[in-house]
């Protein structure tokens, strides 16, 4: 039978009720959110005179938790408008609407007894064959089987989602013995294509896979530091993104979580696993009960292991000493370790030379790494079969760029135990029987594709539900880049589609790639039937080599600062005009000249979670790469001569002025970033197998060059007289400074096509001079470069 998911009912409004409600609705599906009848009522209540029968009342928990959701930052939805797909109600008079739900998922309280009454009051109304599953990060699935019917156990599963839903990729996918296996294989399914999950599959084990491996990972740490002798700041600034982790690295995340998340996990594996080998790892420092009990636990409760306090007018941050329990200012600790690596950008490269420093950094790298790897390697078969389950589990679950198989891996296998074995963390057995084997890796690629060691049958296997995936490094492995430089590469990703991937500081637009695109496009139009513009780094691209441009213009290179625009807006024009079709697919930030590249596809294929716009004001420019020309174009391609007012053209003026950046993928479409034909791809892991899919799609179809565009209806004076208007209004209230209105002007010049008497219709060549010409006067202001040195120095930008 096939089965489709078109409404969905969560039970609980709680943070992850609401969330997970909002990210069904993300993904177009209709959401019933549900939780219970308050048992008083509040003293707001009383005063209107409302009674316990009042809707209001009725539906006040799950009404306040929902607005709380829509109000939270980061945002919840990919488009505030989204959340129309959400209903609510409670469980006393609308659970019988759950009959008409293809999925009941519930995200209540963490007590074994309110669930059974939950799913109780679900077996009365849910329709035969609906999936059922819990949310629940501890309580064992099969527990809430009992005294359910034989269709209920059948359809029942565990579902944890990570939170935030929306922007944490994994979903742990925990059948119990009686769960169908049909409805374990949809979901691992559903959750990857439609959700954008990363499913993993999980024994019914305590906390599953994240959970357990990841809270030994951080107790692991603080035992290692406690071990040293080391503080908070030393820890933080060497579990952060040196070693590929999230920028709050250990203590940072930790507040930001809430330590009574951390207490309570760990707290419940010490009390579940008393046949674990590291149970005293579980068992919590003196420290952290201190925390506790001073009621410390982080941001909520307003400090933790940070504490953010103002000084002067300024946010200071400090940091908790562990011995004295006080705060101190923040200190700025430094290894010889980390210096040595500071050039070497591949994380991979980097692990070796972190893990044989010689000072207390190496020290703790080799203590905490060996303790998790010989962790990681006895939960095989206990908590999965499988030893990639653990590493997509940790990378998703808590943004691990590369989990502890991978990692161990870069230093060597064999090597490595060895002196894991010295450290007295000597590995499980089986780990012995593989180098027995002959493998000498977990991990290995064969013709594009990544392969794990598989234990039972003692050979690499593909990692099942990636074959549908394009993953860059991997074809690179397997020979398939055809030309590189020292800034990007050109990779064949088969069926006549080639990838241009940036690899630069940040993904900026440097000369190097800028020579990648043009080559790429050369390639494709010569031997290829499309082009793809994608990358696997932490952002597309923040945009042009400002420091380049800041060399220049300090040097007063003129000529040299207006053969590099030039050359920048031609490349952009070559990615509109050029025989095959170009793809480009952001992901993550797309400022700038990610953004403008991105315009200037012929079809974007961008994922959900992409940040993108024009920010160049904030540098104090106006966009100088087809940015402005783009935008006067789409405006005047949408413009309706009874809009006497302009709305459209300034709502893209304003856009660039305030430089706003949207949210997602979904608000860039709303912007006027994206176009309605443009693809979103809602699974990162996806995009690029969507990106070339979109190309062949496009050359299939016929494709055949455009020709450049001579017919863009702008306002001239008419326009620039009403932007001006506005404009020395904002300065004359003091909302922008002088140098701000100078570049609103100049925007406003390019936007309208310049001095022309009445609106009259240009080529996109005299917009692109406009801007250019806009572009380097700019860049001649003092203020600008002020601008442009705070940002490089800094990485915040100067209100001058």
């Amino acid at each position: 039978m096939k089965r489709n998911i078109k409404k969905v009912a969560v039970l609980g409004s709680g943070i992850m009720g609401s969330r997970i409600a909002c990210h069904f609705a993300n993904i177009g599906v209709e959401v019933l959110l549900l939780d219970i009848v308050p048992f008083e009522l509040s003293d707001a209540e009383k005063k209107q005179g409302l009674t316990k029968e009042s809707p209001q009342v009725r539906n006040r928990i799950v009404n306040e938790a929902f607005q709380a959701t829509l109000k939270g930052k980061p945002a919840s939805l990919y488009h505030k408008d989204f959340a129309n797909r959400i209903s609510l109600g409670n469980f006393d008079d609308d659970m019988h609407k759950i009959k008409d739900c293809d999925w009941v998922l519930e995200a209540v309280v963490e007590r074994l007894d309110i669930k059974k009454q939950v799913f109780e009051n679900v077996e009365k109304h849910r329709t035969k064959g609906t999936i059922i599953s819990s949310n629940t990060s501890g309580i064992p699935i099969h527990m809430m089987l009992e005294d359910r019917s034989e269709d209920f156990q059948k359809h029942f599963i565990g579902t944890h989602f990570f939170n935030p839903p929306r922007y944490l990729k994994l979903l742990e996918i925990i059948p119990t013995p009686k769960t169908d296996q049909k409805i374990t294989d949809f979901l691992m399914h559903y959750g990857d294509l439609y959700l954008g999950k990363t499913t993993v599959l999980c024994k019914d084990t305590p906390a599953f896979i994240a959970n357990r491996v990841g809270i030994y990972a951080i107790l692991k740490v603080v035992e290692s530091m406690q071990k040293l002798g080391m503080n908070i700041d030393e820890v933080d600034k060497l579990t952060g993104p040196v070693i590929g982790r999230p920028k709050s690295a250990t203590f940072r995340t930790s507040d930001v979580v809430g330590l009574d998340t951390l207490i309570k996990v760990a707290n419940g594996l010490y009390e579940n696993l008393p046949n674990d080998e590291a149970r005293d790892t579980f068992k919590l420092p003196e420290v952290i009960g201190k925390l506790e009990e001073n009621k410390w636990l982080g941001d909520k409760t307003g400090q933790g292991f940070y504490k953010k306090t103002k000084k002067d007018g300024k946010t200071e941050i400090l940091t908790l000493d562990l011995d004295s329990m006080e705060y101190k200012p923040k200190s700025k600790p430094k290894f010889s370790t980390l210096e040595s690596t500071k050039q070497i950008s591949n994380l991979k490269e980097r692990f070796p030379v972190l893990m044989g420093g010689k000072d207390k950094a190496g020290e703790f790298y080799r203590d905490s790494f060996y303790g998790l790897f010989q962790y990681a390697s006895n939960r095989i078969p206990e908590i999965s079969d499988e030893l990639y389950r653990i590493d997509q589990a940790l990378c998703t679950g808590f943004g691990w760029e590369i989990g502890p198989f991978e990692t161990w891996d870069t230093l060597g296998v064999k090597k490595t135990v060895e002196k894991m074995e010295e450290a007295g963390y000597k590995p499980n057995q089986w780990v012995y029987d593989m180098m027995d084997s002959g493998a000498d890796s977990f991990y290995k690629v064969e013709a594009g594709q990544k392969q794990y060691y598989d234990l039972d049958s003692k050979k690499y296997v593909n990692i099942p539900g990636t074959e549908e995936f394009i993953i860059l490094e991997n074809l690179k492995e397997s020979g398939k880049e055809i030309w590189s430089n020292a800034e990007a590469g050109i990779i064949d990703l088969g069926d006549g589609v080639i990838n241009v991937e940036f690899r630069s500081k940040s993904n900026t637009l440097g000369g190097g790639v800028i020579e990648a695109i043009n080559k790429g496009i050369s390639l494709g139009e010569e031997e290829y039937r499309g082009v793809v513009i994608s990358n696997e780094g932490s952002n597309f691209s923040l945009g042009a080599n400002l420091g380049m441009v800041f060399m220049y213009a300090i040097e007063q290179d003129y000529d040299e600062l207006d053969f590099m625009i030039r050359q920048f807006q031609q490349t952009m024009m070559r990615a509109r005009y050029s025989a095959v079709p170009v793809v480009v697919a952001p992901h993550n930030m797309a400022l700038g000249g990610g953004c403008e590249l991105s315009m200037h596809a012929d079809h974007v294929q961008a994922s959900a979670e992409t940040y993108i716009g024009l920010v160049e004001v904030g540098v104090g420019v106006i966009p100088g790469g087809g940015g402005t020309k783009e935008n006067a174009l789409r405006v005047a391609d949408r413009y309706q001569e009874g809009d006497v007012e302009l709305n459209a053209l300034q709502n893209a003026f304003m856009n660039i002025a305030m430089a706003k950046v949207a949210t997602s993928a979904y608000e860039a479409k709303e912007m006027g970033i994206l176009r309605p034909s443009d693809g979103i791809s809602i699974n990162r892991s996806r995009q690029i197998a969507d990106a070339k899919a979109a190309a062949i799609r496009l050359a299939d179809a016929g494709y055949t060059m455009p020709v450049q565009r001579e017919d863009i209806r702008v306002q001239g004076k008419t326009g620039i007289a009403l932007f001006n208007a506005g404009i020395n209004g904002m300065k004359m209230g003091k909302y922008i400074s002088e140098h701000d209105q100078k570049i609103a002007e100049k925007l406003a010049y390019a936007m309208c096509g310049g001095d022309l008497s009445y609106p009259q219709e240009v080529s996109e060549q005299y917009l692109l001079d406009l801007e250019r010409e806009a572009f380097l006067s700019l860049l001649g202001e003092k203020k600008t470069l002020e601008r442009i040195q705070a940002v490089l120095q800094g990485g915040k930008p100067l209100r001058n």
